[in-house]
């Protein structure tokens, strides 16, 4: 049999058969159905160019404190003092977030995170940084982040339909993860070129895309006000009431504590790696955080559309294992090409687990507990940041790096195991609560 094929077509696409660009476009959303949100449409641009700052000032801040002291510990702190406030006030944040309109919440939030990449702009570009300064700066942007954080998250059930939110929820991961390709790149030549200050500048500038793209939504149906009438400590009892009763969520909760201390934390050490084992400056910093943002890209398309096809729990035990032992691979490794490879193995299997986790909570909880249940989950998985970023620090400095993280990837696949072991458990306990 001979198929024809018109020259044309290939040389000219716009030639192409209208149903056939239908059929393309039915294809896309179908495996990204999220895109079908005119709303969400609008809010992934902005978040792109704003999370790409995000990145740029976050690894220009781990270089800065590297070159003011020296110190691996020194960097675990800072990236502490970013978390430690999740720990304390995600709750009420997340109590603010089930009251309040999440647009409106995330104006001011964006706007605030803004204006603190500003002020350490001006202190990095006068020479008068200090490590005290860089603390306190991270810390009230940790503060920020405790209502930013569940408010985003929760503002994407508002942008998509339900049916839709695992997928919204993946591509949200993506941003994070396309950021994090391009951003430390970025990040490195700014670095190398101009010096951190402008770094910290490019981030303040960045967060002007998210501003616009949430003033130019329309047709929100903001879920606000009476329904969360309690006194804010008795909201936040029953948030944790309902989390904590309800079992599918009190597994991933739990689960992503020790994801959170024992797993992520090994992105704290990356700048440590790249100086003193592979001898690399900014510009190959940018390239190892580029690499295992890639994985993580990779991982998020895959949790998109296969998340209905896979059972989640094991696949969000199978991912945190594929992580495990790629980079336990990473940390043996003197060669830069296997380094690479490991980091973006690793990448793609935390992400995709953790995207799986985000997804599964999101679409099983209550609307009314929507903002205090993200708000706990952020806590625990922000919050405990600082215990991993302080424990891996600490053993940084004392047994050297690779062992630290080595230590991480094994109590990671353990309570992988673990996760495997009770998944069965687990899906009759939530079969029974729901039929209640």
């Amino acid at each position: 049999m001979t198929i024809s094929v018109d020259d044309s077509t290939i040389t000219n696409p716009d030639k192409l058969d209208p149903q056939r660009k239908k059929g393309v476009l039915r294809q896309l959303l179908a495996a990204f159905p999220a895109f079908r949100s005119r709303n969400f449409r609008r809010y992934f641009p902005g978040q792109v160019i704003s999370m790409i700052g995000t990145w740029i000032q976050m690894v220009a801040q781990g270089w800065l404190v590297l070159e003011i002291t020296g110190s691996a510990f020194d960097v675990g702190v800072v990236a502490a003092a970013s978390t430690l406030p999740t720990l304390f006030l995600s709750l009420f944040g997340g109590v603010i977030v089930d009251r309040y309109p999440k647009r409106t919440i995330l104006l001011w939030t964006q706007s605030s995170a803004m204006i603190l990449a500003f002020v350490l702009g001006v202190f990095a570009m006068t020479g008068t940084v200090t490590i005290l300064i860089i603390i306190l700066l991270s810390f009230l942007l940790g503060c920020v982040n405790a209502l930013n954080v569940p408010a985003l998250q929760a503002f994407l059930s508002e942008i998509v339909e339900r049916e839709e939110l695992a997928s919204a929820i993946a591509m949200n991961s993506a941003i994070y993860n396309v950021s994090r390709v391009i951003g430390p790149a970025i990040a490195g030549f700014l670095i190398s070129s101009t010096g951190t200050g402008v770094a910290f500048l490019v981030n303040g500038v960045s967060f002007f895309a998210v501003i616009i793209s949430l003033l130019s939504m329309k047709d929100l149906s903001e879920q606000v006000g009476a329904k969360v009438s309690l006194h804010p400590l008795q909201a936040i009892r029953e948030g944790l009431k309902y989390s904590w009763e309800h079992p599918l969520i009190r597994t991933i909760v739990l689960f992503i504590a020790v994801i959170s201390i024992f797993a992520w934390s090994y992105v704290t050490m990356l700048p440590v790696i790249a100086k003193h084992r592979f001898g690399m400056g900014a510009s190959g910093l940018g390239y190892l955080y580029g690499v295992s943002g890639l994985g993580s890209v990779v991982g998020t398309v895959v949790v998109s559309i296969y998340s209905r096809k896979i059972d989640r729990l094991v696949f969000i035990a199978g991912g945190n294992i594929l992580f495990a032992l790629a980079l336990i691979g990473f940390t043996f490794t003197m060669l830069l090409p296997v380094a690479f490879f490991c980091l973006f193995i690793a990448g793609f299997g935390l992400v995709a687990a953790v995207s799986t986790m985000s997804a599964t909570i999101q679409s099983t909880v209550d609307d009314r507990f929507r903002g205090r249940v993200m708000s706990l989950y952020m806590m625990v998985f922000m919050g405990f940041m600082p215990i991993g970023n302080l424990e891996i620090g600490y053993l940084s400095e004392h047994f050297g790096t690779g062992f630290a993280i080595r230590i991480g990837c094994i109590v990671t696949i353990l309570a992988s195991l673990v996760l495997v072991y009770s998944s069965g458990s687990v899906r009759s306990a939530y079969n029974r609560y729901k039929a209640l």
